[in-house]
């Protein structure tokens, strides 16, 4: 539960997303903090969602919910396409949000994300969830104690199985694509290692699939990178793969680190350290990412604590997401109109 005299966030929800579940209501019930509305396109499903969930009430609208003087916060996690336009109402609106990834179908829009939250002074941030973690965070603190040495090469690949094909990561009008669900992890992560490489990756180069039936639409995708301190990276995504993997491993000049699963690491919480000393696995508990980040949002807004991530390093991400579909062939994702 929150914390005595801490103040609890009251969070508006766009849409019935099913993804909801786990990356808000339960650790909104964890940490203390209230549901007090939901909308979404079809009444009967914001009814059935607040029912299951426990949401205090529905509203008529996404429009309403942002015009509700009781939402202080707004969580979007509508399709891709989607993302860019209500983060851009919802911080009109003057309201804290805290944006599913990617913050926008592509970098001119994530722009505009960045340019509004800086006007509104609301708090925006995307939700890579998996930085919030203990896995992460170690995985972070063993490269900076040198004890693999100096970073030299980072493979990072998050795959799933395929949705179906008339799921909406498959549309084009709605952003979709393996880069935007998948891909952006692989791309962040990648980022994340800046000061321990000599600075932000750049792209080398990439290349990828396009899925059967879905002009324009990646079902694959490779990106290789390259650090201004010479380390090398490959950032892989696949949403049509034979299982389930969310690996990164980081070589360096005297060993390696890797997680088998840093995406959703309450799946699976290992560290795995291997170096000329021997191997060793650490556990860092399986409390859910999602918690964590619910946590240092909250911490974000009712106390100014600083967060790791912001709409600059939302902006940086899509610019990478768009450098890669166009050395694949593909082209950056559209942006939505609302109607």
């Amino acid at each position: 539960m929150s914390e005595p005299g801490r103040e609890h966030l009251r969070i508006g929800v766009l849409g019935a997303a099913r993804i909801t579940s786990s990356s808000l209501v339960d650790p909104a019930r964890i940490t203390g903090h209230r549901l007090v509305a939901v909308a979404a396109r079809d009444r009967s499903r914001a009814e059935a969602f607040a029912s299951e969930h426990g949401v205090e009430r529905v509203v008529d609208s996404y429009a309403d919910l942002l015009a509700d003087p009781e939402v202080d916060v707004v969580y979007n996690p509508l399709p891709n396409g989607l993302h860019g336009p209500w983060n851009l109402a919802a911080l009109a609106a003057g309201k804290h949000v805290l944006s599913e990834k990617p913050s926008a179908s592509n970098a001119e829009e994530a722009a505009e994300v960045r340019d509004a939250a800086a006007k509104s002074g609301t708090v925006f941030m995307e939700a890579f969830h998996y930085l919030f973690h203990p896995v992460t965070r170690r995985l972070h603190e063993i490269l900076a104690s040198g004890e693999i040495g100096d970073l030299e090469r980072v493979e990072a690949l998050v795959a799933i199985g395929s949705p179906p094909d008339t799921d909406p990561r498959w549309s084009p009008p709605l952003a979709g694509g393996a880069v935007m669900d998948l891909g952006c992890y692989s791309l962040h992560a990648l980022r994340r290692l800046a000061p321990f490489a000599g600075g932000a990756p750049r792209l080398v180069s990439a290349r990828g699939g396009e899925r059967a039936g879905a002009p324009g639409v990646d079902e694959w995708l490779d990106a290789d990178l390259e650090f201004p301190g010479g380390a090398t990276g490959s950032a892989r995504c696949h949403m049509a793969y034979d299982g389930l993997d969310m690996s990164i491993r980081i070589t360096g000049s005297r060993g390696e680190v890797s997680a088998p699963n840093f995406v959703l690491p309450h799946l699976d919480d290992r560290v795995v350290v291997r170096t000329s000393e021997g191997e060793r696995t650490e556990r860092l508990g399986t409390r859910s990412s999602y918690t964590y980040q619910l946590e240092a949002f909250a911490a974000r807004v009712r106390e100014g604590t600083p967060l790791p991530l912001d709409a600059d390093d939302a902006v940086a991400t899509m610019e990478l997401i768009d450098a890669s579909y166009r050395s694949a062939g593909f082209e950056p994702r559209p942006r939505s109109v609302l109607k």
